[in-house]
This record gives structure tokens, C-alpha cells and sequence, in this order.
């Protein structure tokens, strides 16, 4: 039973902190899933990460659906879903009134300002432990070869995150 309250607890917390949706709370749950309670390494998480972004839908709810899964079966599914949704939920029942009343205010609209660079801050640095993890795992010509074909692809011809995700998956299964 003290496992289902975990799953909640590392998904509901960062569903609480995640100003700005579910990108800004990856670095949240990898703090939980990876360092506060052990389930997955590093490695893992990163593998967990780009299968949820590669999927359609938002990115939160399928990274708690399948980490609760793996931690505590169908019922841990259930629960890491719903406590990822439930901060939003609570949080825009009982404000939507004083948002609503105070949406023009320029205090609001600087707090936006202020919080945005946080979470790039928070992304960067996830990115960087993803790379010296990967660095670690499979050295920096393949880690070299992934990144630079990432980018690549990505930026320069325009495909899909999706299919460089997969590619990625493919190169690693070959040559790994």
C-alpha cells in the first residue's frame, strides 16, 4: 500500500511545481522517479522520456501512466495518471474566479516573465545529465554521431521528432 502513496506523492508534488505544463515538470519527476525513490536510472528515464515524447498526447500523463505501471501495475498506472492530472484540476477549480477577475493585471503578466527562464534553466540542465549519461553509457562517438544527427534532422530538414526518436532507437539497437 505504501507504494501506491509513493506513486502519488512523486507524481502529485511535481504536478504542484510544474509551472507550465508537462516539460517543466520532467525535471521535477526525474528528481523523484530517479533520485528520491530509485525506481529507474538515469538511462532509463531518458529511454522512458523519449518513448512518452514520441507518442501523441501530453507528455506528463504518459510518462505517469507507464512509470506507474512498471512500479505498482494497473492500479499504479491509475494513480500516477491521476495525480499528475489532480493539481491542475484542484488548482484550476479553485482559481479560475480570481484568474478570471485579474487577468489584465500586470503583476500577472510579469510573473509569466519571470518564470519561463526557470524552467529553460531546469530543461538545460536535465539535458546536459542526459548527455554526460549517455556519454558515460555509450561513449562520445555514438553520443557525437546521435546528437549532431539529431540536430540535424530536426532543425535543418525539418523531420518529426518522432522518426529521429526512432532512428535513435534503431541506430542504438544495431550498433549498440
Amino acid at each position: 500500500m505504501l507504494v501506491y502513496w509513493e506513486i502519488f506523492m512523486a507524481f502529485f508534488i511535481p504536478g504542484i511545481l510544474g509551472y507550465g505544463g508537462g516539460p517543466a515538470s520532467i525535471p521535477l519527476v526525474e528528481n523523484e522517479v530517479v533520485v528520491r525513490y530509485g525506481w529507474m536510472s538515469v538511462q532509463e528515464f531518458s529511454e522512458v522520456l523519449a518513448v512518452a515524447n514520441s507518442l501523441p498526447g501530453p507528455i506528463a500523463t504518459k510518462m505517469a501512466g507507464y512509470i506507474g505501471y512498471e512500479v505498482g501495475g494497473v492500479f499504479g498506472a491509475v494513480i500516477g495518471v491521476f495525480a499528475t492530472v489532480a493539481p491542475s484540476l484542484i488548482i484550476m477549480i479553485a482559481l479560475l474566479g480570481v484568474l478570471y477577475k485579474f487577468k489584465d493585471s500586470p503583476k500577472v503578466k510579469r510573473l509569466t516573465l519571470f518564470v519561463r527562464p526557470v524552467i529553460a534553466i531546469l530543461l538545460g540542465l536535465m539535458a546536459w545529465r542526459f548527455f554526460f549519461e549517455s556519454y558515460e553509457g555509450i561513449g562520445l562517438v555514438h553520443t557525437a554521431i546521435i546528437a549532431i544527427a539529431s540536430f540535424l534532422l530536426i532543425e535543418r530538414i525539418k523531420i518529426h521528432p518522432a522518426f529521429v526518436i526512432l532512428g535513435a532507437f534503431i541506430y542504438g539497437g544495431i550498433l549498440l
